[in-house]
C-alpha cells in the first residue's frame, strides 16, 4: 500500500500509469467494434463447439468471439516477431544486424516484423471471413451472411487496419516502461471477461455447486503460486572472473553467477502449439463441403479427431513440451554464452573455459527446461483435466491464461519498482 501511495505521489509516473489504462481502453473499445451482418445465435453456438477458436480468442483480446474489427488481435504480428527470430538465426546478414547492430539494427528489425505483419494481417483476416461466411453447413454456421465483392474488400481492409493499430498502441504503451504493451494488451482482453465469467456464475448458482466452487478456488490460487514460482526461478551457476593487471589498475578477481531460468520460453511454446493444432481445422474446413465425397469425408474426420477432447489434450501437451525445448535451443546457445565467458575472463569452478563448459551448461539446461516444459504443458491442458473430473464446470480463465497473467503482473511490477528506485536515488 506505500508503493501504491507513493506512484500516486510521483507527478510522471501517476501521468504514465493513467495514459496505459487509457490506452488498454482503447485497446477495449476496438475489440467492440463488430464487422456488420454477423448472427450472434451461430456465432456463439460456434465457439461453444471450437476449443481452439476458444483459445485463439484469448490472444485476440475477445476481439474474435465478438468478430469485430480487431477480431485477429496481436496475432499477425506475434506471429510476424516469431518469424523475423526464426530467420535471425537462419540469415547471417539477420544475425549480424541483431548482435552488431546495436539500438539501430533492432529498430530495422522492428520495422521488417511491421512490414510482415501487414500480409499475415489481410491472409489471416480473409481466411477467418471465408470461415464465418460459410453456408449453413460449414463448421462456422454461416456467422457472416453473403459479401459482395467490395464488402470483402472493405471487411479485409478494415481487420487488416484494426490490427495494424492495436500493434501501434501496443508499441506506445510500450513506451511509457509500463509492462510490455503487447503483453498488456492481451493481459487486458483476459481480464476483461472475468465480470461476465462472474455474472454467468452468479446467474446459474446453484448451492449443491459450492464444494465445486470452493475447490477451484483453492485449485486457482495453488495455481498462481505455481506459475509464480516456475516465472520466477532460476538455476544460478557460479562464475569466477580471474584477476587482471591493466596499468596500474588490478580487475577481477570477484565471484559472480549466470541465472538459467526454468521457463525461459514463456508463452511462446503454447502459441506455437494452438497454431500447429488449428492448422489442420481450419484447412479441413474449407473442404467439407467438397464435391468429391471422399475429400469431404476425410475432412470431417480430421474436424472430428481435433475436436476429441482426449486426443486434443495428449497432442497439445506433447507439443508445448516439444516447442519449450525448441524455443530454448534457439534463445540460449551454450557454446556462445561460454564463449562470452572466457572472452570475459571467467571460468566456471571446476570447469575449463571453452568446450567442457558448453557441454554442462547444455545438461544443466536440459534437465531444468524439461521441468519447465511439463510444467507448462500442464498448465496449457489444465482446463481439459478439470472439465474430465468435473464434466460440467467450464473455465474461462484457463491455465495459459493465467500463466500469461500471472508473467504480465510480475513483469509490469517489476518495471514499476525500478522507476521507484531510480528516483529514490535521486531523492539521495
Amino acid at each position: 500500500m506505500q508503493k501504491i501511495i507513493q506512484i500516486f505521489k510521483l507527478k510522471d509516473l501517476r501521468h504514465k500509469i493513467l495514459m496505459v489504462a487509457f490506452l488498454l481502453a482503447v485497446t477495449r473499445v476496438f475489440a467492440h467494434i463488430p464487422i456488420p451482418g454477423i448472427n450472434a445465435e451461430r456465432l456463439q453456438a460456434f465457439f461453444q463447439q471450437n476449443q481452439l477458436f476458444g483459445l485463439l480468442d484469448i490472444f485476440a483480446g475477445g476481439g474474435l468471439s465478438n468478430v469485430s474489427i480487431a477480431m485477429l488481435g496481436l496475432g499477425p504480428y506475434i506471429t510476424a516477431s516469431i518469424i523475423i527470430q526464426l530467420l535471425t538465426i537462419l540469415i547471417p546478414k539477420l544475425q549480424e544486424l541483431q548482435k552488431e547492430g546495436g539500438e539501430a539494427g533492432r529498430q530495422k528489425l522492428n520495422q521488417y516484423t511491421r512490414y510482415l505483419t501487414v500480409p499475415l494481417a489481410a491472409l489471416q483476416a480473409f481466411s477467418t471471413i471465408t470461415l464465418f461466411s460459410r453456408g449453413a453447413s460449414g463448421a462456422a454456421g454461416g456467422v457472416i451472411g453473403v459479401l459482395t465483392p467490395f464488402e470483402w474488400f472493405i471487411t479485409v481492409l478494415s481487420v487488416t487496419a484494426g490490427t495494424m493499430v492495436m500493434m501501434w498502441l501496443g508499441e506506445l504503451i510500450t513506451e511509457y516502461n509500463i509492462g510490455n504493451g503487447i503483453s498488456l494488451i492481451i493481459f487486458a482482453g483476459i481480464i476483461a471477461q472475468l465480470p461476465q465469467f462472474i455474472q454467468q456464475n452468479l446467474v446459474s448458482y446453484d448451492p449443491t455447486q459450492a464444494p465445486t466452487m470452493f475447490g477451484f478456488l483453492i485449485i486457482g490460487l495453488l495455481v498462481i503460486a505455481g506459475v509464480v514460482l516456475i516465472t520466477e526461478a532460476q538455476r544460478n551457476i557460479p562464475v569466477s572472473y580471474a584477476k587482471r593487471v591493466r596499468g596500474n589498475k588490478l580487475y577481477g578477481g570477484v565471484a559472480s553467477h549466470l541465472p538459467l531460468r526454468i521457463n525461459t520460453a514463456g508463452v511462446i511454446p503454447i502459441i506455437f502449439a494452438i497454431s500447429i493444432l488449428l492448422f489442420p481445422g481450419i484447412i479441413a474446413n474449407f473442404f467439407v463441403q467438397s464435391n468429391n465425397a471422399s475429400l469431404a469425408g476425410f475432412a470431417q474426420k480430421v474436424i472430428e479427431l481435433f475436436n476429441n477432447q482426449t486426443f486434443y489434450g495428449i497432442t497439445y501437451f506433447l507439443l508445448v513440451v516439444l516447442f519449450t525445448f525448441f524455443y530454448t535451443a534457439i534463445v540460449f546457445n551454450p557454446d556462445e554464452v561460454s564463449e562470452n565467458i572466457q572472452r570475459q575472463g571467467g571460468f566456471i569452478p571446476g570447469l575449463r573455459p571453452g568446450k567442457q563448459t558448453a557441454e554442462f551448461l547444455f545438461r544443466v539446461l536440459n534437465r531444468i527446461t524439461l521441468a519447465g516444459a511439463i510444467f507448462l504443458g500442464l498448465i496449457a491442458v489444465m482446463p481439459f483435466i478439470f472439465q474430465a473430473f468435473t464434466r460440467s464446470v467450464n473455465l474461462t480463465i484457463g491455465g495459459t491464461s493465467l500463466l500469461i497473467v500471472v508473467a504480465v503482473v510480475l513483469e509490469t511490477v517489476k518495471q514499476i519498482e525500478s522507476q521507484l528506485i531510480s528516483r529514490d536515488y535521486e531523492g539521495f
